[in-house]
């Protein structure tokens, strides 16, 4: 047994390595392989037994065939990288993504027939595979397929899987790589009305008092003077007491808020699946956030546990110029895997918006019972409006569509409670339309009449990420 060599492994554990090798292409044999190899060792020991010395070349030659097929195969080196592109990166529920595939002969061997299989969850389909002729040193091939899917997650593609196989089939064996890519389906978002809702200001602080324009010459809050600032700001008598030249700071406009409150807990749904009440309410929560931004205003997304997004910076809102398509990005994949909570009330979500006097409060929530709606009826701000949809789960579970417009006596009792506290409050039935409760909210917080009722049917929106980055994204990967 040959010793290791320096910086090398031990000469048993080279050992063992070939004959991890030699199983790994035993393995690889092919039907046709074992059969080639079961019919040459029956015809080797029917010669031995019989004395036939033709017999026992015709045995050997197919006991050896598939064997050093098997061997030739497994010891051929391709250089081959494989590369994926997702687009978009982020897709709506029930809406499809293109995913290309490209194959590179990197090394100076032509390859042989290969065979391209790329790994999916069962819910986007039937895992695709590919048949590639002989590729030449240097080339490449490229291929594509479809994924689609009704239910909103992120789900990972690959690893990319290799099969090689020798020119007589008697063997093939299986190479993968590791990467793998990412497919995020988000909710679906439906366009929304421009409504004004009473008491909403819009986005960029009409309606609104400013802070610093409302102070007194006392309390402007100067800051050092620099260059290029226009001499008539200079604040001479902060100047006088700071020794340095300092200037008046610019008014800034403010953006108008919008909070969007999602009731997750389980207790609170009915039924599951892309028809349940709660993918109603994750939907009409991302169809709103992207209104809101669209609009100009800085949003968030609270929860009932008290989570807020996109974080707890300037109180968790987000939605300026240079960061509204990273704020919706962000808030679409947070409700792309948001799942229903253990939490049994909204007191976590009551302490969040408590301190918050203004802006738009919106809310998704499932069944309510007495102490819930109490502890909602106070969390609309003194100085903002709030807009409930208060899901009715009993009409859900019963399966009853727009047929029966007449809501269930609790949750029309609930909806009164919350307009005697200031809400606008509707009840929301099987098969009603975001678009059409969102004109009703409008019409209801001016007291003007409701036409239409609550619309019927549901028809699957098709506005992509509303905002959020779609960009393809992709990898690559070789092996050799």
């Amino acid at each position: 047994m040959p010793a290791g060599r320096a910086g090398g492994p031990p000469a048993g554990e080279a050992d063992d390595e070939g004959r991890g090798a030699i199983r790994t292409a035993l393995a690889g044999l092919t039907t046709r392989g074992r059969s080639f190899l079961a019919a040459g060792i029956a015809a080797a020991v029917c010669a031995y037994v019989l004395g036939q010395s033709e017999l026992l070349r015709v045995g050997l030659l197919l006991a050896v065939l598939p064997l050093v097929c098997a061997f030739v195969l497994h010891r051929t080196k391709y250089r081959v990288t494989g590369s994926r592109q997702l687009t978009p990166g982020r897709v709506p529920a029930g809406s499809e993504a293109r995913v290309r595939l490209r194959i590179d002969n990197v090394s100076r061997l032509t390859t042989g027939m290969l065979m391209l299989q790329d790994r999916v969850p069962y819910v986007l389909g039937p895992r695709p595979r590919f048949v590639l002729d002989r590729m030449e040193p240097g080339g490449q091939r490229e291929v594509s397929y479809r994924v689609r899917s009704d239910l909103r997650g992120r789900y990972p593609l690959g690893p990319l899987q290799l099969r090689l196989s020798d020119p007589f089939g008697m063997c093939e064996l299986t190479r993968s790589f590791r990467t793998y890519d990412t497919l995020t389906v988000i909710p679906q978002v439906r366009a929304l009305p421009p409504v004004r809702l009473a008491g909403e200001s819009t986005g960029y602080g009409d309606g609104r008092r400013s802070s610093l324009a409302l102070a007194g010459e006392d309390d402007v809050i100067p800051r050092v003077y620099q260059h290029g600032d226009d001499v008539r700001r200079v604040h001479w008598r902060s100047t006088a007491r700071y020794g340095e030249l300092m200037v008046r700071r610019e008014e800034q406009p403010q953006r108008a808020r919008c909070t969007v409150l999602l009731d997750t807990r389980f207790l609170a749904h009915r039924g599951a699946g892309p028809a349940s009440p709660f993918e109603w309410a994750v939907a009409g929560s991302a169809s709103t956030l992207v209104h809101m931004l669209e609009r100009g205003f800085s949003v968030r997304l609270l929860t009932d546990t008290g989570m807020s997004v996109p974080g707890e910076g300037s109180d968790g809102f987000a939605g300026a110029s240079q960061e509204a398509a990273d704020a919706a990005g962000l808030m679409m994949d947070t409700l792309s895997v948001i799942e229903q909570s253990e939490g049994a009330g909204l007191s976590p979500a009551y302490d969040v918006l408590r301190g918050s006097s203004e802006g738009l409060l919106v809310a998704f929530l499932g069944d309510l019972d007495e102490e819930q709606a109490a502890v909602v009826a106070r969390m609309r701000g003194r100085g903002g409006a709030g807009v409930a949809f208060l899901l009715d789960g009993e009409a859900w579970e019963g399966g009853s569509g727009s047929g029966d417009p007449a809501p269930s006596s609790v949750v029309e009792e609930r909806v009164g409670l919350l307009r005697d506290a200031g809400w606008t409050a509707l009840a929301v039935r099987p098969g009603a339309e975001l678009p059409a409760l969102w004109r009703q909210a409008g019409a209801l917080s001016h007291g003007l009449p409701v036409v239409g009722g609550q619309g019927t049917g549901v028809v699957p929106g098709q506005r992509g990420t509303g905002g959020a980055r779609t960009a393809a994204t992709g990898t690559t990967e070789g092996w050799s």
